[in-house]
């Protein structure tokens, strides 16, 4: 099979790069997810309400998860989880949009996301140990195990990518077949049903990357811990 068959068609020329509508969609996530953010921080500057509240109660709630499972500072991984969740969930939300398409439906998105968890975990355990305290732990039980270790790193960041794209892609599948056989007589209950979902799968992806992250930083405030 020609590989070209399995890459989503350009939408547009940009000179010799081609445009897909995956980079096309997964500008506009990031453009809803900038949005938001500009929305919340113009609205703290006034009497905080609706939105920016409901930020405010999403970023308490993942530096609460994290420090439980961390003990120790959160605000350092808050910006990486909470931006994760957010474009997660406005990528998975534009494919209930007419004539939008979910980029994390395309296996290439959710890769790309899964590969920057799995870059962000040794970052953040170096930070926090150093480069021989971090490594060192790979070998702490056995070295005959070390192989078992990283073949184990590349399999959770596959199983990243592919749960989120599993998901998404086979919700934006039922969804369309509901509408061709349906119309816009499709219950709204399912629709409902959909952005329920759509939400719950950028949820499961931030706390998977917050487990992913405490194994690499809560031993490494051991003293943090004794304290909690």
């Amino acid at each position: 099979m020609d590989s070209k068959a399995l890459s989503p068609p350009p939408l547009f020329h940009l000179g010799p790069v081609e445009v897909t509508g995956t980079v096309a969609y997964s500008l506009i996530a990031s453009g809803v997810v900038i949005a938001f953010a500009l929305l919340v921080r113009l609205g703290f500057r006034r009497r905080p309400s609706g939105w920016p509240v409901a930020a405010e109660l999403l970023v308490e709630h993942f530096e609460e998860l994290m420090r439980d499972m961390f003990g120790c500072d959160p605000r350092p991984y808050t910006p990486l989880v909470v931006t994760l969740a957010l474009f997660i969930a406005a990528a998975n939300l534009l494919g209930l949009v007419p004539a939008l398409h979910s980029p994390t439906a395309d296996f290439s998105t959710t890769a790309a996301l899964a590969i920057v968890v799995f870059f962000a975990v040794p970052f953040y355990g170096i930070r926090a140990r150093g480069v021989r305290g971090y490594f060192g732990h790979y070998l702490e039980l056995s070295p005959l195990l070390l192989p078992f270790e990283i073949i184990t790193e590349f399999s959770r960041t596959l199983a990243l990518a592919v749960r989120l794209f599993g998901n998404v892609m086979s919700e934006e599948l039922v969804l369309a077949v509901l509408l061709s056989l349906a119309g816009l007589l499709v219950p709204v209950p399912i629709m409902m049903l959909a952005v329920l979902t759509s939400v719950v799968q950028a949820y499961i992806f931030a706390v998977l990357t917050v487990v992913y992250l405490s194994a690499a930083v809560r031993a490494h405030h051991p003293q943090e811990e004794k304290k909690a």
